[in-house]
Protein backbone atom coordinates (compact mmCIF):
# COMPACT_ATOMS: atom_id res chain seq x y z
CA UNK A 1 0.00 0.00 0.00
CA UNK A 2 1.70 3.10 -0.98
CA UNK A 3 -0.64 5.67 0.50
CA UNK A 4 -3.39 5.37 3.28
CA UNK A 5 -5.10 7.81 5.23
CA UNK A 6 -2.63 9.52 7.81
CA UNK A 7 -0.51 9.83 4.82
CA UNK A 8 -2.98 11.89 2.94
CA UNK A 9 -4.02 13.79 5.28
CA UNK A 10 -0.92 14.91 6.68
CA UNK A 11 -0.19 15.68 2.92
CA UNK A 12 -2.99 17.97 1.88
CA UNK A 13 -3.22 19.53 5.06
CA UNK A 14 -4.18 23.43 4.33
CA UNK A 15 -4.67 23.04 0.54
CA UNK A 16 -7.59 24.68 -1.74
CA UNK A 17 -8.22 21.37 -3.07
CA UNK A 18 -8.00 18.40 -0.58
CA UNK A 19 -7.86 20.04 3.12
CA UNK A 20 -10.98 18.06 4.22
CA UNK A 21 -10.08 14.60 2.86
CA UNK A 22 -12.82 11.06 3.01
CA UNK A 23 -10.87 8.09 2.71
CA UNK A 24 -12.00 4.57 1.67
CA UNK A 25 -10.68 1.04 1.49
CA UNK A 26 -13.78 0.56 -0.98
CA UNK A 27 -16.51 2.33 -1.80
CA UNK A 28 -19.42 2.01 -4.27
CA UNK A 29 -18.58 5.05 -6.06
CA UNK A 30 -16.55 8.07 -4.81
CA UNK A 31 -19.00 10.74 -6.97
CA UNK A 32 -22.05 8.67 -5.27
CA UNK A 33 -20.32 9.59 -1.99
CA UNK A 34 -18.97 13.05 -2.43
CA UNK A 35 -22.27 13.84 -4.08
CA UNK A 36 -23.96 12.83 -0.80
CA UNK A 37 -21.28 15.06 1.21
CA UNK A 38 -21.62 18.38 -1.05
CA UNK A 39 -25.49 18.11 -0.30
CA UNK A 40 -24.80 17.93 2.73
CA UNK A 41 -22.56 21.05 2.92
CA UNK A 42 -19.45 19.64 2.09
CA UNK A 43 -17.17 22.90 0.96
CA UNK A 44 -15.39 23.63 -1.98
CA UNK A 45 -12.28 21.56 -2.28
CA UNK A 46 -13.63 18.40 0.07
CA UNK A 47 -12.00 15.00 -1.99
CA UNK A 48 -12.71 11.66 -1.74
CA UNK A 49 -10.63 8.64 -2.52
CA UNK A 50 -11.14 5.09 -2.63
CA UNK A 51 -8.80 2.52 -2.93
CA UNK A 52 -11.44 0.71 -4.59
CA UNK A 53 -14.74 0.98 -6.06
CA UNK A 54 -17.82 -1.73 -6.34
CA UNK A 55 -19.78 0.38 -8.74
CA UNK A 56 -17.13 2.97 -10.41
CA UNK A 57 -18.90 4.79 -12.74
CA UNK A 58 -17.97 6.05 -16.33
CA UNK A 59 -19.58 8.76 -18.67
CA UNK A 60 -23.03 7.57 -20.81
CA UNK A 61 -23.44 5.17 -17.73
CA UNK A 62 -20.75 2.79 -18.05
CA UNK A 63 -18.71 1.06 -15.35
CA UNK A 64 -15.12 2.06 -14.63
CA UNK A 65 -13.16 -0.46 -13.62
CA UNK A 66 -11.64 0.21 -10.20
CA UNK A 67 -9.23 -2.89 -8.52
CA UNK A 68 -7.50 -2.15 -5.54
CA UNK A 69 -4.18 -1.48 -4.73
CA UNK A 70 -3.16 0.15 -8.42
CA UNK A 71 -4.97 3.13 -9.95
CA UNK A 72 -6.69 6.66 -8.57
CA UNK A 73 -10.11 7.09 -7.99
CA UNK A 74 -11.26 10.23 -6.41
CA UNK A 75 -13.75 12.61 -6.68
CA UNK A 76 -13.90 16.62 -6.05
CA UNK A 77 -16.18 18.76 -4.88
CA UNK A 78 -16.26 22.58 -6.89
CA UNK A 79 -18.65 25.22 -5.76
CA UNK A 80 -17.62 27.76 -8.59
CA UNK A 81 -19.89 31.02 -9.43
CA UNK A 82 -20.81 29.81 -12.97
CA UNK A 83 -24.68 29.61 -14.56
CA UNK A 84 -25.56 25.93 -15.93
CA UNK A 85 -24.52 26.67 -19.08
CA UNK A 86 -21.53 27.31 -17.96
CA UNK A 87 -20.67 24.13 -16.02
CA UNK A 88 -18.73 22.49 -18.71
CA UNK A 89 -16.08 24.10 -18.35
CA UNK A 90 -15.40 22.27 -15.41
CA UNK A 91 -14.63 19.08 -17.11
CA UNK A 92 -12.51 20.91 -19.53
CA UNK A 93 -10.77 22.70 -16.47
CA UNK A 94 -9.87 19.02 -15.17
CA UNK A 95 -8.76 17.71 -17.96
CA UNK A 96 -6.39 20.19 -19.07
CA UNK A 97 -4.87 19.82 -15.18
CA UNK A 98 -4.65 15.90 -15.29
CA UNK A 99 -2.79 15.97 -18.89
CA UNK A 100 -0.10 18.89 -17.84
CA UNK A 101 0.68 16.74 -14.97
CA UNK A 102 0.78 13.46 -17.04
CA UNK A 103 2.91 15.24 -19.37
CA UNK A 104 5.46 15.38 -16.28
CA UNK A 105 5.79 11.33 -16.68
CA UNK A 106 4.88 10.81 -20.80
CA UNK A 107 6.45 14.02 -22.48
CA UNK A 108 4.62 14.80 -25.54
CA UNK A 109 2.44 12.10 -25.57
CA UNK A 110 -0.54 12.72 -23.70
CA UNK A 111 -3.69 14.22 -25.23
CA UNK A 112 -7.37 15.39 -24.79
CA UNK A 113 -10.34 13.94 -26.73
CA UNK A 114 -13.48 15.96 -26.04
CA UNK A 115 -15.33 16.16 -23.96
CA UNK A 116 -13.32 14.40 -21.21
CA UNK A 117 -10.89 12.03 -21.70
CA UNK A 118 -7.13 11.92 -21.26
CA UNK A 119 -5.27 9.44 -23.57
CA UNK A 120 -1.61 8.46 -23.83
CA UNK A 121 -0.48 7.11 -27.61
CA UNK A 122 -4.23 7.13 -28.57
CA UNK A 123 -4.87 5.08 -25.53
CA UNK A 124 -7.26 6.29 -22.87
CA UNK A 125 -5.75 6.27 -19.22
CA UNK A 126 -7.87 9.03 -17.57
CA UNK A 127 -11.73 9.27 -17.01
CA UNK A 128 -13.34 12.19 -15.83
CA UNK A 129 -17.16 12.56 -15.11
CA UNK A 130 -18.95 15.31 -13.96
CA UNK A 131 -22.02 15.79 -11.76
CA UNK A 132 -23.96 19.07 -11.00
CA UNK A 133 -27.06 20.50 -8.73
CA UNK A 134 -28.12 23.46 -9.69
CA UNK A 135 -29.85 26.40 -6.83
CA UNK A 136 -32.15 28.28 -8.88
CA UNK A 137 -30.17 30.07 -11.67
CA UNK A 138 -26.49 29.46 -10.32
CA UNK A 139 -24.79 26.06 -9.86
CA UNK A 140 -24.92 24.44 -6.26
CA UNK A 141 -21.84 22.10 -6.95
CA UNK A 142 -20.25 20.22 -9.01
CA UNK A 143 -18.67 16.68 -8.27
CA UNK A 144 -15.88 15.61 -10.61
CA UNK A 145 -14.92 12.12 -10.60
CA UNK A 146 -11.15 11.46 -11.98
CA UNK A 147 -10.16 8.11 -12.48
CA UNK A 148 -6.39 7.20 -13.41
CA UNK A 149 -4.69 4.20 -14.04
CA UNK A 150 -1.23 4.02 -12.46
CA UNK A 151 -0.37 0.48 -11.68
CA UNK A 152 -2.52 -1.72 -13.16
CA UNK A 153 -1.25 -4.36 -16.02
CA UNK A 154 -2.05 -4.69 -19.07
CA UNK A 155 -3.69 -8.41 -18.24
CA UNK A 156 -5.47 -6.87 -15.56
CA UNK A 157 -7.86 -4.63 -17.57
CA UNK A 158 -11.30 -6.32 -18.57
CA UNK A 159 -11.26 -7.71 -22.39
CA UNK A 160 -13.27 -4.78 -23.79
CA UNK A 161 -10.83 -2.58 -22.88
CA UNK A 162 -7.61 -3.85 -22.95
CA UNK A 163 -6.78 -2.68 -26.12
CA UNK A 164 -7.82 0.63 -25.91
CA UNK A 165 -6.82 1.53 -22.49
CA UNK A 166 -3.56 2.20 -21.05
CA UNK A 167 -1.51 3.04 -17.31
CA UNK A 168 1.32 5.34 -16.17
CA UNK A 169 3.39 1.99 -15.16
CA UNK A 170 2.82 0.35 -18.85
CA UNK A 171 4.14 3.65 -20.12
CA UNK A 172 6.85 3.90 -17.92
CA UNK A 173 7.94 0.38 -17.34
CA UNK A 174 8.31 0.92 -13.80
CA UNK A 175 5.55 1.36 -10.99
CA UNK A 176 4.64 4.88 -9.87
CA UNK A 177 4.02 6.34 -7.00
CA UNK A 178 0.27 7.09 -5.75
CA UNK A 179 0.78 9.31 -2.91
CA UNK A 180 3.04 11.76 -5.31
CA UNK A 181 0.69 11.54 -8.12
CA UNK A 182 -2.88 12.54 -6.28
CA UNK A 183 -0.83 14.98 -4.21
CA UNK A 184 0.22 16.40 -7.24
CA UNK A 185 -2.94 16.26 -8.91
CA UNK A 186 -4.83 18.53 -6.60
CA UNK A 187 -2.14 20.92 -6.21
CA UNK A 188 -2.61 21.21 -10.48
CA UNK A 189 -6.36 20.88 -10.96
CA UNK A 190 -6.24 24.01 -8.05
CA UNK A 191 -4.14 26.05 -10.05
CA UNK A 192 -6.14 25.94 -13.06
CA UNK A 193 -9.68 26.47 -11.22
CA UNK A 194 -7.87 29.15 -9.55
CA UNK A 195 -7.11 30.36 -13.31
CA UNK A 196 -10.69 29.94 -14.56
CA UNK A 197 -12.15 31.97 -11.93
CA UNK A 198 -9.60 34.84 -11.99
CA UNK A 199 -9.29 34.68 -15.27
CA UNK A 200 -12.15 33.11 -17.31
CA UNK A 201 -12.41 30.17 -19.43
CA UNK A 202 -10.18 32.20 -22.29
CA UNK A 203 -7.07 30.28 -20.99
CA UNK A 204 -8.19 26.99 -20.31
CA UNK A 205 -9.50 27.00 -23.72
CA UNK A 206 -6.13 27.94 -25.28
CA UNK A 207 -4.44 25.12 -23.15
CA UNK A 208 -6.94 22.46 -24.12
CA UNK A 209 -6.88 22.97 -27.85
CA UNK A 210 -2.93 22.90 -27.38
CA UNK A 211 -3.32 19.27 -26.04
CA UNK A 212 -6.01 18.31 -28.09
CA UNK A 213 -5.28 16.37 -31.80
CA UNK A 214 -9.12 16.22 -32.35
CA UNK A 215 -9.57 20.09 -34.26
CA UNK A 216 -9.73 20.09 -38.03
CA UNK A 217 -10.40 16.05 -38.32
CA UNK A 218 -12.98 14.84 -39.44
CA UNK A 219 -15.05 13.15 -36.19
CA UNK A 220 -18.41 11.83 -35.28
CA UNK A 221 -20.26 11.92 -31.82
CA UNK A 222 -22.45 9.81 -30.39
CA UNK A 223 -25.44 10.47 -28.23
CA UNK A 224 -27.98 8.28 -27.20
CA UNK A 225 -29.00 7.01 -30.87
CA UNK A 226 -28.31 10.66 -32.33
CA UNK A 227 -24.78 10.49 -34.49
CA UNK A 228 -23.27 13.75 -35.75
CA UNK A 229 -20.89 13.58 -38.38
CA UNK A 230 -18.44 16.92 -39.63
CA UNK A 231 -14.94 18.48 -38.98
CA UNK A 232 -13.97 19.20 -35.30
CA UNK A 233 -13.11 23.09 -36.01
CA UNK A 234 -13.16 24.83 -32.09
CA UNK A 235 -14.95 25.07 -28.89
CA UNK A 236 -16.97 27.55 -27.35
CA UNK A 237 -17.54 29.15 -24.42
CA UNK A 238 -18.79 27.03 -22.83
CA UNK A 239 -17.09 24.02 -23.40
CA UNK A 240 -19.18 22.84 -26.28
CA UNK A 241 -17.23 21.03 -29.62
CA UNK A 242 -17.92 23.11 -32.34
CA UNK A 243 -18.43 20.67 -35.50
CA UNK A 244 -18.50 22.25 -39.37
CA UNK A 245 -20.85 19.46 -41.30
CA UNK A 246 -20.79 18.39 -44.58
CA UNK A 247 -23.46 21.05 -45.80
CA UNK A 248 -21.26 24.00 -43.83
CA UNK A 249 -23.93 23.76 -41.33
CA UNK A 250 -22.56 24.98 -37.76
CA UNK A 251 -23.04 22.60 -34.95
CA UNK A 252 -22.98 23.25 -31.42
CA UNK A 253 -23.15 20.04 -29.34
CA UNK A 254 -23.09 20.00 -25.75
CA UNK A 255 -22.50 16.11 -25.10
CA UNK A 256 -21.57 12.89 -26.53
CA UNK A 257 -19.09 10.52 -27.20
CA UNK A 258 -16.75 11.78 -30.14
CA UNK A 259 -14.48 10.26 -31.70
CA UNK A 260 -11.79 10.63 -35.30
CA UNK A 261 -12.95 9.30 -37.91
CA UNK A 262 -9.76 6.84 -39.39
CA UNK A 263 -8.30 7.83 -42.18
CA UNK A 264 -9.02 11.30 -42.48
CA UNK A 265 -5.97 14.14 -42.02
Amino acid sequence: MDWNEELLRSNLAGKAIGHKVYYYPETGSTNDEAYRLAAAGAPDGTVVIADSQSRGKGRMSRIWHSPAGANIYTSVILRPPLKPAAAPQISLVVGVAVAELLELYCPGRVELKWPNDVLIAGKKICGILAQMKTAVKDVDFIVVGIGINVNIGKNEFPGEVKNIATSLSLEMGKEISRLDLIINLYENLAKWYKKLLQNGFGIIKEKWLELTPMIGKDVQVMFLKERICGKAHDIDEDGALIIITGNNERLKVSAGDATVIKGNG
